[in-house]
C-alpha cells in the first residue's frame, strides 16, 4: 500500500534534489522490493515512517549497507515526502534507528553521509549526535560524475556505539 506514495516522494525534484535525478515508477518499486529483500535477509533495514490517526506514509528511516565506503558498513538515512519536511519525523525515527542498531543488530559504528550543500540531512546528523569526519570525506563511486558533478563529493559523519551510550546513558 506504500507503493503509490513512496513512488510520489522519488519522482519529487525537490525530495530528490541532492540525488542522481527522480526516479520514475519502476526504479521506484525495484528500490521498494531490494528494502523489503533486505529485511527478509538481515532483518534490519529501513522503515516506512508513518504518522499514526494522521498520515499514513510520511517516508523512510533506517538502517542500510554502505559497504561501498567499506566492509561492513551501516549508514543511517532518511527520505521523506517534501510535505513532512519540519517536523522532526527525520530525527526522531533516525534516534530510534541508532538505537535499534546498537542495540538490536549490534553494530559497533553507523555512518551518514551526503553532499557538502545538504545542509538539511547535515542538520538531522548533527541533531542525532553523528560527528562530521573530514578525513573521511569521499567522492561517491556510484555517482555519475559527468551528468551529477555537484553530486560527487560527499562528507561523512559517525557515530560508535560506546559514544552513542555514554551521550545517551550517562552514569
Amino acid at each position: 500500500s506504500d507503493r503509490g506514495p513512496f513512488a510520489a516522494m522519488n519522482a519529487d525534484p525537490a525530495v530528490m534534489e541532492h540525488m542522481q535525478g527522480v526516479l520514475p515508477r519502476e526504479r521506484s518499486d525495484a528500490f521498494l522490493d531490494r528494502i523489503e529483500a533486505h529485511w527478509d535477509e538481515h532483518g534490519w533495514g529501513l522503515w516506512a515512517v508513518e504518522v499514526p490517526e494522521d498520515m499514513p506514509f510520511v517516508g523512510y528511516v533506517g538502517l542500510w549497507p554502505a559497504e561501498f565506503i567499506a566492509e561492513s558498513m551501516v549508514e543511517v538515512g532518511w527520505r521523506l515526502a517534501r510535505e513532512h519536511w519540519g517536523h522532526g519525523y527525520a530525527t526522531e525515527a533516525a534516534r530510534e534507528a541508532l538505537r535499534f542498531g546498537f542495540s538490536d543488530v549490534g553494530l559497533t559504528e553507523i555512518v551518514s553521509f551526503t553532499v557538502p550543500q545538504n545542509v538539511r540531512s547535515r542538520r538531522v546528523m548533527e541533531r542525532i549526535g553523528l560527528v562530521r569526519d573530514p578525513a573521511g570525506d569521499f567522492d561517491h563511486p556510484r555517482v555519475d560524475s559527468v551528468a551529477y558533478p555537484q553530486l560527487v563529493s560527499h562528507v561523512l559523519y559517525r557515530l560508535n556505539r560506546e559514544e552513542w551510550r555514554r551521550n545517551h546513558f550517562p552514569k
